[in-house]
């Protein structure tokens, strides 16, 4: 009998400490603390600027987790080193919550939930023609809510992407020849508008992948693209259709041009919409009880709905979130299986 009090004392104390340690299990002893929640971003601007902008976001959301019943005791945001890094820590529950691209959602989806969609302002051009959207230069911003945005393909001030750009303007057909002549920039292989839908419009204008470019380099983050073409190592890149506004005064400031970003780029191809950013979540994660998705979907969804939230999630087009499923990105699993086809092919 006083072995057993001895064992039973040291379970008692072993659930204590796995209690304490770390993310929360509703079920132990009724507890609803967590030591620390575990966010991650992908490296779509400079890393620094991410987790500058972000900051506030760690109080934000123990405030609305704590209305919801539940006490966090430290958020830790990182940015992931690429898309695929911050797919990989959900699929393996090294992060809990990930603020993802529907395309790399889909490529870890066995280990990785879409909890939410992130809503964005539309934009004052909705075309799929790139002429509309040289002729109605500076882009701007508009209060409609959308849960879609487009890829652009984007001709730089250099020699090769001002006559690319001429050509567009004039009404030609750019021919393969044309771009493949041209110095790309892209994401990495999961990012929706830095990949996979620039190279479905390749392949449904040419027949071609974005791999199938003689001169492409794969960029660390679009800052740093940007930078490329603004210095004329690049004539084209490729990405989301609010990157030239997120870069429009650092296109002066410390890309070390002297006119607007909106005189010296130009958009030479559109590809179709392409379903918004998520927050997805961990599989793998011990906090992930149904209980607390739902918590956390409320939390993300108050955020959004303040201006100081705003304020913060804005740093990735984000104006708000509604509730996301998994078929949601169906779509994106199309774009991703015909991808890999062209990747397998080549």
């Amino acid at each position: 009998m006083k072995k057993f009090g001895t064992l039973l004392m040291a379970m008692v104390l072993m659930m204590g400490t796995l209690v304490g340690c770390g993310s929360t299990d509703s079920s132990a002893e009724g507890s609803n603390t967590i030591e620390t929640l575990k966010v991650a971003f992908v490296p779509s601007k400079e890393p620094q600027e991410i987790v500058t902008a972000t900051e506030p976001l760690k109080e934000m959301l123990i405030t609305e987790l704590a209305k919801e019943g539940y006490t966090v005791e430290n958020v830790e945001i990182t940015v992931g080193t690429s898309f695929e890094a911050v797919g990989e820590a959900l699929s393996a529950g090294t992060v809990d919550i990930g603020f993802i691209p529907g395309g790399t959602y889909v490529l870890y989806d066995d280990g990785a939930e879409p909890i939410l969609t992130a809503t964005r302002d539309a934009l004052s051009v909705e075309s799929d023609d790139a002429t509309v959207w040289n002729a109605n230069k500076p882009t701007e911003g508009t209060d409609e809510q959308v849960t879609f945005y487009r890829s652009l393909i984007i001709a730089g001030p250099s020699a090769k992407g001002q006559e690319l750009a001429a050509k567009v303007e004039a009404g030609e057909e750019l021919t393969w020849e044309d771009l493949d002549s041209a110095n790309w920039s892209m994401m990495s292989s999961t990012s929706p508008a830095g990949y996979i839908y620039p190279s479905l419009w390749l392949q449904e204008n040419y027949g071609k992948s974005l791999t199938d470019l003689s001169n492409v380099v794969q960029a660390d983050s679009y800052g740093s693209a940007m930078a490329r073409l603004a210095s004329g190592q690049l004539d084209v890149i490729v990405g989301y259709a609010d990157l030239r506004r997120d870069n429009e005064e650092k296109w002066t400031s410390e890309f070390g041009r002297t006119a607007s970003i909106w005189d010296e780029t130009n958009v030479i191809g559109v590809t179709p919409g392409i379903y918004n950013d998520t927050v997805s979540v961990s599989t793998s994660s011990p906090l992930m009880s149904e209980e607390f998705k739902t918590a956390l979907q409320n939390a993300f969804i108050n955020i959004g709905n303040t201006e100081e939230g705003k304020e913060v999630i804005s740093i990735y087009s984000h104006n708000g979130y509604q509730v996301a499923s998994p078929s949601d990105y169906d779509n994106e699993r199309e774009a991703q299986k015909l991808i890999q086809e062209l990747n397998a092919a080549n």
